[in-house]
């Protein structure tokens, strides 16, 4: 057991290593309110960090041209990578857009949904280029 518990552990960690995989689709729920991944008739359930999920669940970014990147985990499941390795854009016009959120009140930006730590205000979407500094 030892052996191929030793022999297994490089391919686990090879495997952990690789870039995650980009898979895109129009952003939906499937009748239990989780967020799906549509491409054509098949639908991928997503799953992420707390922050990405946020993002999955933000009504504006539904019906949207989506792009997550992550590795499935069964051939209808998709878990994206987490938030900090910027995984998740929508496509807006042909090009391809970074999510964020911003408060217009104290110049905050965020990568979730939600409302500003300062003032409260509910942020708003804001797309960005994913290449721009």
């Amino acid at each position: 057991m030892a052996l191929r518990i030793a022999f297994l552990l490089p391919v686990v960690l090879a495997a952990a290593s690789l870039p995650g995989l980009p898979v895109r689709g129009k952003l939906g729920w499937n009748a239990a309110h989780q967020p799906v991944l549509v491409q054509g008739d098949k639908s991928i359930l997503l799953s992420g960090d707390a922050t990405t999920q946020a993002i999955l669940q933000d009504e504006r970014m539904q019906g949207s041209d989506f792009e997550v990147i992550g590795h499935f985990t069964a051939p209808d499941r998709f878990e994206i990578d987490p938030i900090h390795t910027v995984a998740i854009f929508v496509y807006k016009n042909g090009k391809r857009q970074k999510i964020t959120y911003w408060c217009d009140v104290c110049y905050i930006r965020t990568l979730a949904p939600g409302t500003c730590v300062c003032c409260q205000k509910y942020t708003d979407l804001d797309l960005q280029d994913p290449d721009a500094q």
